[in-house]
This record gives C-alpha cells, structure tokens and sequence, in this order.
C-alpha cells in the first residue's frame, strides 16, 4: 500500500481538527467574558458534569488520532483520485445541501436508536453523555466505536453520495465540525449566524443534554425535520435566568413511559 497523501487528503485530515481546537478555544474565552449569554453557570457544569474538563480534552485527542488513522486508511483503500474536478458554485451548493441532508438521516436515526437501546446507550452513547453541561470542545467526547460511526462512516457517505470532489470535501468538513462546535457551545451570543439560519442550534441540543429531554431532539447537526416527522421534536423556550444568563425550558410535559 502506498503511503504517501495528496495535499487535499492531508488537509482533509488535518483542517477539521485545526478548526476544532481553533473555534472551540473562540468559545472558550467568550464563555468566560460574556458570562450573560450562557445557558448554564460554572457552578452548573461543576455539579452535573461527571467528567472534568481535562479528562474531556484527552478523549476528543483520542477521538481525533483514531479518526485520522481511519480517514487515511479509507483514502489509501479507495484509489479514488484526490485531484477531482473543479465545480462551479450552484454545483457545490447542491451537493453541501444533499451531504447535509445525507449526515442529518445518518446521525438522527444512529443517534435516536443510541438512546433508545439500553446495551448501546449504557456502554457507548452515555460517553458523550457524561456532560449534561455541554462546551464546545466536548463536542466530539464521545466513545471511539460511537465516533467511527457518527464522524467517519456517516461524513464519508455524506461526501460520496453527493458527489463532492476531495476539495469540496474539505470544505464541507470543516463547516460541520464547525457547527458541531457551535451547538455544543452552550451559549446566545446575539447575531451568531448559525442561530439565525438553523432552528438546529445551541440551545435546541442543549436540551437534548437536560437529563430530562433526553429522549427528544435527536437531529444533528443541521435540520430538525427527522425530529418534526418522528414525533421527537421537544419545544423549548429561551428564559432569562434571575443569575444572569439564559435557560432553555422545554414546553411540553414529559412523557412518564419514556
């Protein structure tokens, strides 16, 4: 097997981690200076995380090397030419749109059945859910089998069923994680673009991570339509927090069944 990679394959490897750490250490210090636009305080993600911030910053690196290692490996496997074709705007922008509806089945219906199934939730999911406060850079602390699933076979079946080019690909992998980190950033920064255009957004996930709406608004990490046509779309409401800060309430009662 030949090992040596072409610069977009190496940038397709390298540039979603670098805008990880990159945008979700933007958060980090937002988080810390504009303490009114949290949904949650310190105080709340002291009490309820069950894993320190160290410990989360350890397994997304762990996360990121196995990913890494597996997008090269499917590279080399594939033969596909990295070079691909040059194509024009209206092209790319349906094949991000198809990609993005693509990713969105993928991991709606993985991630509902995640929590729905005791054995996969108990031993894989739970991971991810051991930050009941969500942070951006815990977006992708999750466990490794859950990861190659989500990330690595659902973005590659987003990128070859629309037919992205390995440089388009690019592209489109790092707006994801960048609206990966943007929903688990826990925070309403006013004029934050990804609010305006995607009802899928910070708040939404965050209260899929409230221990009590669990069960509900499973969509990631764009649309919420699969969770509109199933049945799992919880309402919520942006509150103000007396503290300071906001709050997302769910609107509907729970269900005690589920």
């Amino acid at each position: 097997m030949d090992l040596a990679v072409s610069n977009d394959e190496l940038l397709s490897i390298l540039l979603p981690i670098i805008f990880y750490w990159v945008y979700s250490g933007m958060y980090v210090i937002l988080e810390y200076s504009f303490e009114k636009y949290k949904l949650h305080s310190k105080q709340e993600e002291m009490e309820k995380n069950l894993v320190p911030r160290k410990t989360v910053i350890k397994g997304v690196l762990r996360q990121q090397t196995f990913q890494a290692v597996a997008f090269f490996l499917m590279f080399k496997m594939s033969g596909v030419d990295s070079a691909g074709r040059p194509s024009s705007i209206t092209a790319i922008a349906i094949q991000f749109i198809i990609a993005m509806l693509v990713l969105d089945t993928i991991q709606y219906f993985s991630h509902r059945y995640m929590h729905h199934n005791k054995f996969l939730y108990r031993h894989f999911h739970s991971h991810h859910h051991r930050l009941v406060v969500p942070y951006s850079f815990g977006a992708l602390y999750s466990h490794l089998l859950e990861g190659f699933l989500f990330d690595v076979i659902g973005g590659a079946l987003a990128v070859y069923l629309s037919g992205m080019s390995p440089r388009t690909s690019i592209y489109f992998s790092c707006f994801t994680i960048i609206k990966t980190l943007d929903d688990h950033c826990a925070m309403v920064m006013p004029g934050n673009p990804f609010h305006i255009f995607f009802w899928n957004n910070a708040a939404f996930h965050d209260t899929h991570h409230q221990l009590h709406g669990s069960k509900y608004n499973f969509s990631q990490p764009f649309f919420i339509m699969w969770d509109q046509i199933m049945g799992t779309y919880m309402p919520y409401s942006l509150e103000k927090r007396a503290e300071g800060g906001f709050q997302a309430r769910l609107i509907r009662e729970i269900n005690k069944d589920d």
